[in-house]
């Protein structure tokens, strides 16, 4: 299997060695649908000078699919190593974060491991979390 990044790579390898339970990029949750504007609404155009006009045009969904997912165990793994172009990482966050409250699944563990260190210590917590619900 092929991974985006070294550090989801790592997280992958020791979720496999606790031999638990998760899915890897195999849900995407829709944290905002789609919709028309009505209204008036012009848009800038890539390398051009000029907008287009994009009223009752559709908005698109906004998508959000976590790393590792693992709803018997119910927590939520986001790697983050240092990614300077992910300016928009944490509006999608919060907007999932409402979607968890909203749709009862505010009873996950959530984490966002930035290093392997990191990534060592969401495993220790969530193995301790499994083992306290036997």
């Amino acid at each position: 299997m092929q991974l985006k990044s070294n550090l989801e790579t790592y997280c992958y390898d020791q979720l496999k060695e606790v031999d638990v339970d998760f899915v890897y990029e195999g849900e995407t949750f829709v944290i905002q649908d789609g919709f028309r504007y009505a209204g008036i609404y012009y848009k800038s155009t890539k390398a051009k000078d000029y907008m287009r006009n994009a009223t009752g045009n559709a908005v698109l969904e906004v998508k959000y699919t976590p790393d590792f997912v693992s709803h018997k165990h119910k927590f939520i793994i986001e790697t983050k190593g240092y990614v300077p172009s992910q300016h928009t990482f944490p509006l999608r966050w919060k907007m999932f974060l409402r979607y968890l409250v909203e749709n009862g699944m505010d009873d996950y563990m959530l984490f966002i491991p930035k290093n392997k260190k990191q990534v060592d210590e969401t495993i220790q917590t969530i193995c301790r979390e499994i083992k306290n619900s036997e």
